[in-house]
């Protein structure tokens, strides 16, 4: 077609507009086309079930993902998304038997007394936070590996104060306050160890888009979680045997959900104890490399610093 039966095909008030998604960091693709003539029309590329998944998509995981996030971020997430599942779940087992030791239901309980009890467990749990953050708030993104681990067990043991909470009617404050105290810990570390995990996972100064999709990631797995947990609660009501059973199964499956998310990481710092190993390796070899890449998720043997090769010999070391 030459520049006469262009211009005489095409109306000189035509104008089209084309929508297109993904980024420069994503291939893109073309999402809808408006044009202006002879009338206003839209033409979506690919069909509206496309369409819909790919915002779904988008709304759980960073934009341009993969390439912008560690290779060690999706079975970290999966991980970590089942063992929050396995924690909602048990929280509605262990609230049900918290809100039965207040006495909620009976006509003996008062208002007054259930508060005074609540505001004692609150107290005892900012406190908590408080003191540990004071004495180990410099050590969280350190040892992220360490005290993810240790918040959940203390979670754990949070949850299992709050069930234990009615077969012991005579300790009822002191159960719940320590149980309060426990998951203040958890709080602290697992906050200040995200915070370091999502610097780890940011490839492309993107941690504010991880963390805000992980939110989300999160967010879905509390109600799926509390849906779960309304149903089981529902199931297991008037049946000890058949909530402690579900209790403790879930509490098994939680902390090995935890242990296999710590053992997807590879993190690329050093801390004390990494450094510590190496530098035995250094005595015991006469050199410590550095290799490019990224440090091996079992953290016994090499470790290493990204864009970083070079050797130390003994010599180097000053007498």
């Amino acid at each position: 077609m030459d520049t006469s039966e262009r211009s005489n095909a095409v109306s000189p008030r035509t104008v089209v507009m084309e929508e297109w998604s993904g980024s420069s960091l994503t291939k893109l693709s073309r999402t809808a086309t408006i044009t202006s003539f002879p009338s206003l029309s839209v033409l979506r590329s690919g069909n509206r079930f496309d369409h819909v998944w790919r915002r779904v998509f988008e709304a759980f995981v960073p934009e341009g993902f993969p390439e912008s996030v560690t290779s060690d971020y999706v079975p970290f997430q999966v991980w970590d998304s089942l063992q929050g599942l396995s924690t909602y779940i048990r929280t509605m087992l262990s609230t049900q038997a918290l809100l039965s030791a207040i006495g909620v239901g009976e006509k003996s309980a008062t208002v007054l007394g259930a508060t005074f009890q609540w505001f004692l467990r609150d107290l005892t749990g900012m406190l908590g936070g408080v003191l540990f953050t004071c004495y180990q708030g410099s050590n969280l993104d350190s040892n992220a590996k360490m005290w993810r681990l240790v918040a959940d067990l203390m979670n754990d043991l949070g949850m299992l104060m709050d069930l234990l909470s009615p077969l012991f009617p005579s300790a009822f404050v002191f159960l719940v306050c320590f149980g309060s105290l426990s998951r203040s810990f958890t709080g602290v570390a697992s906050g200040a160890t995200r915070a370091a995990l999502t610097q780890h996972f940011a490839l492309q100064n993107n941690a504010a888009d991880i963390a805000a999709k992980e939110g989300s990631q999160e967010t879905m797995a509390t109600m799926i979680g509390m849906a779960l947990g309304m149903l089981l609660a529902r199931i297991t009501m008037g049946h000890a045997l058949s909530t402690w059973i579900s209790f403790l199964s879930l509490t098994v499956f939680h902390m090995y959900a935890n242990y296999r998310a710590v053992r997807c990481l590879s993190l690329t710092s050093l801390n004390c104890e990494r450094t510590s190993i190496l530098l035995r390796y250094f005595m015991k070899t006469g050199q410590a490399s550095f290799k490019n890449g990224a440090c091996s998720a079992n953290l016994d043997n090499w470790f290493c610093v990204k864009r970083c090769t070079s050797t130390y010999r003994h010599s180097d070391i000053p007498t």
